[in-house]
């Protein structure tokens, strides 16, 4: 199996490539990308920069376009494929149909991922994306069980990848218009979904405030950790209880069940991420290198070692983990 390792900038691209990445994702420094933060990802000269150092260590670099284009601004987007193209990019990942016509039909040597943000969960939409625009993979979304998942991998057209550490969504990926409600920019059209426009932080005595759009998020208490605010992940008062209403902050973390992804047939491990530090880029693919590594070549039967476990528990959010969707003991 491959390991797909994120990276925001050129920093956690070596530290990725560095500690085993098989692949990097990245994105264009605009709303083409779900993680359009300002200060991350790269322009055209960056990217360059990081194919050649990419390809020097025998990594593949993948392009997420991944967000739905604008009417009015589609030419960025149409742009966006033609830099990747012309940069010699070894994979553009996308969501939206336009997109991904304008690219087989343009660039048809171009290899094509079909985005988590397509939210593909059977074998007949990936015969779709396959017998339209020629996709070889697909991400598949974060809401399959593993029971789901198998069945899946056994009907599939394509290779199939699934994210195996980091943040998780509570929304359908390539559905999210939670955080519109609020900021009015949803993640699958603007490229982020608490930009940092909308953030504000503010010191009550002891207590720090998180505000998106000047809507109350959550509340910390002194020396608590705060996370980046996000609707879905805030605080609320419910029947007079104060909690995380709609999703507790933890990490996704398969590390127990990758024999049963391998067994499965998937193609590829996918870490989450690209809004995180080289300094959790670089552990988090240690870690899974070391694991992949162990599984593939190891006459032992798998068991995760609780030295990983405890990197990943520390990388989490909440300093959590779960299996999330995989595990439904009842199906």
């Amino acid at each position: 199996m491959e390991l797909v390792c994120p990276a925001g900038n050129y920093q956690s691209l070596k530290k990725a490539v560095d500690n085993g990445a098989d692949a990097v994702y990245i994105g264009f420094n605009d709303e083409t990308n779900a993680r359009s933060f300002a200060g991350l990802n790269f322009n055209t000269n960056k990217i360059v920069k990081a194919i050649n150092y990419a390809h020097q260590h025998d990594v593949k670099l993948f392009l997420a376009v991944n967000t739905y284009p604008q009417p009015q601004r589609w030419h960025q987007w149409r742009y966006a494929i033609d830099r990747a193209a012309d940069i010699g990019i070894d994979t553009v990942i996308a969501a939206d149909i336009s997109i991904l016509e304008y690219a087989s039909n343009k660039y048809p040597e171009l290899r094509l991922h079909l985005s988590v943000q397509g939210s593909a969960t059977n074998s007949e939409s990936l015969q779709f994306y396959l017998h339209n625009f020629g996709i070889q993979r697909a991400v598949l979304p974060r809401v399959l069980s593993l029971a789901q998942v198998k069945n899946l991998a056994e009907h599939s057209p394509v290779e199939l990848e699934v994210f195996g550490f980091g943040s998780l969504c509570i929304m359908a990926e390539g559905r999210c218009h939670l955080s519109s409600y609020v900021t009015g920019e949803s993640p699958n059209m603007c490229g982020v979904c608490s930009p940092a426009k909308a953030v504000v932080w503010k010191n009550e005595g002891d207590i720090l405030e998180s505000r998106l759009n000047n809507i109350l998020i959550d509340r910390f208490e002194k020396d608590e950790n705060a996370g980046y605010p996000t609707l879905c992940k805030g605080r609320f008062e419910v029947n007079n209880d104060i909690k995380h209403v709609l999703e507790s902050p933890t990490s996704l973390n398969t590390l127990n069940i990758l024999p049963e992804l391998a067994a499965a047939g998937i193609k590829a491990i996918k870490i989450e991420g690209r809004q995180r530090s080289p300094a959790y880029v670089e552990q988090v693919t240690r870690v899974w290198r070391e694991a992949l590594d162990y599984f593939l070549t190891s006459d032992e039967e798998f068991t995760a070692r609780s030295s990983w476990q405890n990197v990943l528990a520390k990388l989490s959010e909440g300093s959590q983990t779960t299996l999330g969707a995989y595990s439904r003991p009842w199906q």
